[in-house]
C-alpha cells in the first residue's frame, strides 16, 4: 500500500502524540475532513494489522500507537535495560566532565587546578558512566594520564562531535539573555 501525504502526517502525529487522539482533533489540526482522516486512519491501521512491531489502538474515543501487546516481554526486558543505562550526574561531575570536554585531552592535575578541588573519584564516575575515557599519558614529568569525552558523551548530549559543543562565548551570550532563576519572562 502507498503511503500519501495524509496518512504520513496522520502516522507523525500519532507517533508523537503520548496519549490517545481523537478523529476531530486529527481532523482540525491537519485541515482535512473527519470522513479523509477516517480513512487514512483505516488505510495505517490495515498496514500496521500485518503483524507488526507497532499497532494502532482505539482508546479512549481516540487513536494511538503503540507496541503490539505479544511483544510485552520484550518491551518490557528493553526498557529495563534502558533504566540501568540512565545517567543521573552530580553538579561535581557535570563540571568535571565540561572542563574535560572544552580542554581535552586534560590531566587530572589540569581539571583540578581549573575546578580547585580533587576530582579523582568524580573521573572515575565519569569512566564508570563511560562518558571519559583515558587518552594515553601527557609527555611530561610523571606521565600523566589524559582524559577525553567518548562516543556516549557525543550521543547523550545529542552532539555530532565535540566541535559542536558551543563556544564559551556563544554560552556567554546564551546566559546573558536568560532571565534569572524562578523568573519568567
Amino acid at each position: 500500500m502507498k503511503y500519501d501525504l495524509l496518512m504520513r502526517q496522520l502516522e507523525a502525529l500519532l507517533f508523537v502524540s503520548p496519549q490517545p487522539v481523537s478523529e476531530d482533533d486529527l481532523s482540525a489540526v491537519l485541515g482535512q475532513s473527519a470522513e479523509a482522516v477516517a480513512q487514512g486512519i483505516s488505510r495505517l491501521n490495515a498496514v500496521y494489522g500485518e503483524g507488526r512491531g507497532v499497532v494502532l489502538l482505539r482508546l479512549a474515543g481516540g487513536w494511538q500507537m503503540a507496541t503490539a501487546p505479544d511483544l510485552d516481554g520484550a518491551v518490557a526486558d528493553f526498557q529495563g535495560s534502558l533504566l540501568s543505562q540512565r545517567v543521573h550526574l552530580s553538579k561535581a561531575a557535570l563540571e568535571t566532565l565540561a572542563v574535560v570536554a572544552y580542554n581535552q585531552p586534560v590531566t587530572r592535575g589540569e581539571v583540578e587546578e581549573i575546578r580547585t578541588v580533587r576530582c579523582d573519584r568524580v573521573i572515575e564516575t565519569l569512566m564508570k558512566h563511560g562518558l571519559v575515557r583515558v587518552a594515553g599519558r601527557r609527555k611530561s614529568i610523571g606521565n600523566p594520564l589524559l582524559y577525553r569525552t567518548t562516543d556516549r558523551f557525543l550521543e547523550i548530549f545529542g552532539l555530532e562531535s565535540i566541535s559542536s559543543l558551543p563556544t564559551l562565548e556563544e554560552l556567554r551570550e546564551t546566559f546573558a539573555e536568560a532571565p534569572p532563576d524562578g523568573c519568567d519572562e
